[in-house]
């Protein structure tokens, strides 16, 4: 486990994310104000499980009450191929930092795993964010209807550069 204090002062954790964690994560994702609209279909029936929570390298960020249930944001690492699959910041709580926490937390992660870079398949709405947290854009991945209908920018996140 990891101890931070987000910008606004909150005390923020990051822990591995397990079995019991799936039903708040697939809400985060399902309730995500970015998939709102004509994004909404590519996350209607999506789910966070269990066996998908055992196979990657989930971590939760959890405020001081997370004994409520709070869980503030999420990702999931791949390994192979490298790639930040999942990064989720509840509504709520975005522009507190949260997020960029957890990225410099990915990057631990893929450091201490040998990877060099971690590849990001970005939603459009989240493509300012990985600039900001210095992913470098290197294409885009078309689009795969009826799954998702729309283009998306590909980056690169380097685990060196914090």
């Amino acid at each position: 486990m990891s101890s931070r204090t987000a910008p606004a002062g909150q005390p923020i954790t990051i822990r591995r994310a397990v079995a019991r964690d799936a039903k708040r994560l697939t809400r985060l994702v399902r309730g995500s104000g970015a998939y709102e609209g004509k994004y909404a279909a590519a996350v209607a029936g999506y789910r966070v499980g269990p066996d998908y929570i055992e196979a990657h390298r989930v971590f939760v960020a959890v405020g001081p009450d997370e004994q409520g249930g709070r869980v503030l944001g999420f990702y999931s690492l791949v390994l192979a191929p490298p790639e930040l699959d999942l990064l989720f910041v509840a509504d709520d709580v975005q522009g507190r930092g949260i997020g960029r926490l957890l990225v410099a937390h990915m990057r631990s992660e893929a450091r201490a795993a040998g990877l060099d870079r971690v590849m990001v398949v970005s939603h459009l709405p989240a493509e300012d964010f990985y600039h900001r947290v210095g992913a470098v854009r290197t294409g885009t991945a078309r689009a795969n209807p009826p799954a998702v209908p729309w283009d998306r920018p590909e980056f690169e996140i380097h685990t060196s550069s914090e």
